[in-house]
């Protein structure tokens, strides 16, 4: 495989660290909705937080789409700017929504192909590919997207992507702070409504996600406007102990609407801020790279298995001493999935439409 060129990804180069950091938040993702079905009493569950990660995703999210862009958009047309994002993230939109048709087809302890039939089948695969919100299967929690549940964060990050390129390009930084200062009300009294910060993949709480991308993916736009890089000796490792320290937090529902606000609106950009500031050890590059490389695919093609696992726990009813086999033989052949896929289906449909398009 040819070397990936900053042409072919779309970006300026990036910070090395944040890139591993993001394999790292992706597979704490996938490792919480194994836990969260083996261990439904989130107080028990030692990784309960695990769902945190989307709002580092988001706030990582903006900080690199600001860095990306904010010095070539006015070079650039508005379509120009969409046709780049959705090569970065429509194939694997695509490449899950396949995927969870496909287990959705086969999955041996479940029958949903005859409760829902050939036409709601396929309405429910066509609004996934197209990322329309589709909450019909109760089965599922009235995901919005029941085939590629970790969809739902693709659809406000498409919203955001939007809003960034018509209308917070344009914005001044003491706008830029204000649209901060009333997103982080806007979390806060989410948290409280809700009790936790955890919402914004089902129908009930469709609004959750709007206050969970607006605070993050601002504030990251302005951590990278500030120039709220912090130089700094910590490496890799000490940087993935830091973020594991958020998802790691004892799970408590008294406090959740208190301590998850504070998580994401202080600490998770401050951990973007020391790592795009921290320097990668030599020691440390390929370890680094896999888990840059291996994040969105990891993230956008476990769940429809994480389905099929669902139903297993509620049919076969396993042992706890099964289900600690079973757990982390499955993320480790999702990782290995994830990085097939990046290989020989993500990169090379970006690369392909990239040329195809002339969008260097």
């Amino acid at each position: 495989m040819r070397n990936i060129s900053p042409q072919i990804l779309n970006t300026k180069p990036h910070f090395e660290i944040l890139d591993g950091l993001r394999g790292l938040a992706a597979i704490v993702v996938v490792v919480f909705h194994f836990m969260e079905i083996a261990i439904t009493d989130y107080s028990n569950n030692f990784i309960a937080h695990g769902y945190l990660a989307v709002d580092f995703f988001f706030c990582l999210s903006g900080f690199v789409v600001s860095y990306a862009y904010d010095n070539r958009m006015a070079e650039m047309s508005l379509m120009t700017f969409l046709k780049k994002r959705l090569i970065r993230l429509q194939p694997l939109v695509i490449v899950g929504s396949v995927l969870g048709l496909l287990t959705f087809m086969v999955d041996p302890f479940s029958n949903l192909p005859s409760v829902y039939g050939f036409k709601d089948t396929v309405l429910i695969f066509i609004t996934s590919i197209f990322m329309i919100p589709y909450p019909v299967m109760p089965e599922r929690y009235f995901n919005l997207f029941s085939l590629n549940a970790p969809s739902w964060s693709l659809f406000w990050e498409y919203i955001a992507n939007l809003l960034y390129a018509v209308v917070f390009i344009k914005v001044t930084k003491k706008v830029l702070i204000l649209l901060v200062l009333l997103a982080s009300i806007g979390l806060c009294y989410t948290g409280w409504v809700s009790g936790n910060l955890a919402g914004g993949w089902g129908g009930s709480n469709f609004f959750d996600g709007f206050a969970r991308i607006s605070f993050s993916f601002l504030m990251g736009m302005l951590v990278y406007r500030s120039h709220w890089i912090i130089k700094n000796n910590l490496g890799l490792i000490s940087m993935s102990v830091l973020l594991m320290i958020a998802f790691l937090i004892p799970y408590n529902d008294a406090w959740n609407w208190f301590i998850e606000p504070i998580v994401i609106i202080f600490y998770f950009p401050l951990l973007v801020a020391l790592g795009a500031g921290a320097t990668l050890d030599g020691r440390y590059e390929k370890i680094n790279k896999f888990s840059g490389n291996i994040s969105y695919p990891l993230y956008m093609t476990h769940y429809p298995f994480v389905w099929v696992f669902l139903t297993y726990v509620i049919v076969e009813k396993p042992s706890y001493e099964q289900l600690w086999l079973v757990i982390p033989v499955s993320v480790i052949l999702l990782i290995g999935l994830s990085y097939l896929v990046f290989r020989f289906v993500d990169f090379p449909a970006r690369r392909f439409l990239t040329d195809k398009i002339n969008l260097y």
